[in-house]
């Protein structure tokens, strides 16, 4: 079983790679979060391809797929479905939305209005949705990939702490280097390299991959590792608050998924340092900071604050 998820996790890594040139680690993080059951939030300037990982991950599953667009006149049932009445039978029957896909691409997440946004939480969290007082459930896996561009981006609407929180990780793409951008324009010229990926996954895969990502083992040592981090959060005088309990046990989540991408049944303290800043940065809030340096000047604290923290042998 061991060499059987080497094999799946270098295979999937691999088909992604092959249409996101030089962004290794925005690979294996999306891989992280697809083997932890949870979602991820790509936050970066326009045009880096924050899209294009999202549909990479996509198309290397062999599962339903659908890209929503986030607007400012987008609508709660735009996303969930809704209920119509059908007059041949006589009665209402629910015609699901797009958010009912194994990987759910939400791009451009902050262009909608909160009350939108809003509308992921339950199914984010629970894996399913509830319209008209009944609850219908989502298929299995289920993951949200979000985009957002930069909050000082004109018609944009940050997100609120509560929907953050539903995410495991949150990224950013970068620009490429110039030998990468190169690779970049070359390949587009016979056209979009992501549309010539194919499936290496099935979704049986993926959930077979996300129940030994839970089996990994994490030693005493490492959760009063990972909590003397999260508690460092707290007592941070530069912080409103910090990681709160679920942020904790996403960190650990993560780790486990970490840990078994890199072929070991067992988490070490390194992995949970690796993931402090994208796990839990998005989940503190700050004092002090101008909008629009907020984001490196918090996950730069995060930073020191890990550092701080003694690593056990």
């Amino acid at each position: 079983m061991k060499m059987q998820v080497a094999d799946l996790v270098s295979q999937l890594e691999a088909n992604m790679a092959q249409a996101i040139l030089g962004k290794d680690e925005v690979v294996r993080w999306c891989v992280v979060a697809l083997l932890a059951g949870e979602h991820i939030l790509l936050e970066d300037v326009p045009g880096v391809g924050k899209t294009l990982v999202a549909k990479a991950l996509a198309r290397s599953i062999d599962g339903e797929f659908s890209r929503i667009q986030f607007t400012p006149d987008l609508l709660p049932s735009d996303i969930l479905g809704t209920t119509v009445y059908d007059a041949a039978r006589s009665e209402f029957s629910y015609t699901k939305g797009p958010i009912f896909a194994n990987i759910v691409l939400a791009d451009e997440i902050n262009r909608t209005t909160p009350r939108t946004q809003s509308a992921l939480l339950e199914a984010m969290s629970e894996g399913q949705v509830s319209v008209d007082h009944c609850t219908h459930e989502l298929p299995r896996p289920f993951m949200v990939v979000a985009t957002q561009n930069p909050f000082e981006f004109e018609g944009t609407y940050p997100l609120p702490e509560s929907q953050l929180d539903r995410f495991l990780l949150r990224i950013s793409i970068g620009y490429p280097d110039r030998n990468n951008e190169l690779d970049v324009l070359s390949n587009h010229r016979q056209g979009e390299p992501v549309d010539q990926l194919e499936a290496v996954l099935h979704t049986s895969d993926v959930l077979a991959l996300q129940a030994a990502a839970r089996e990994v083992k994490v030693e005493r040592s490492v959760y009063e590792y990972l909590l003397t981090i999260v508690e460092a959060t707290r007592n941070c005088d530069q912080l409103y608050a910090g990681a709160s309990t679920r942020g904790a046990i996403c960190l650990a989540r993560a780790s486990q998924a970490l840990a078994l991408v890199e072929g070991r049944d067992f988490v070490v303290p390194d992995d949970v340092k690796r993931l402090a800043v994208p796990v839990l940065a998005h989940r503190v809030i700050s004092k002090g900071f101008v909008a629009g340096s907020e984001r490196s000047a918090v996950e730069a604290l995060v930073a020191r604050l890990v550092e701080q923290v003694p690593t056990p042998a």
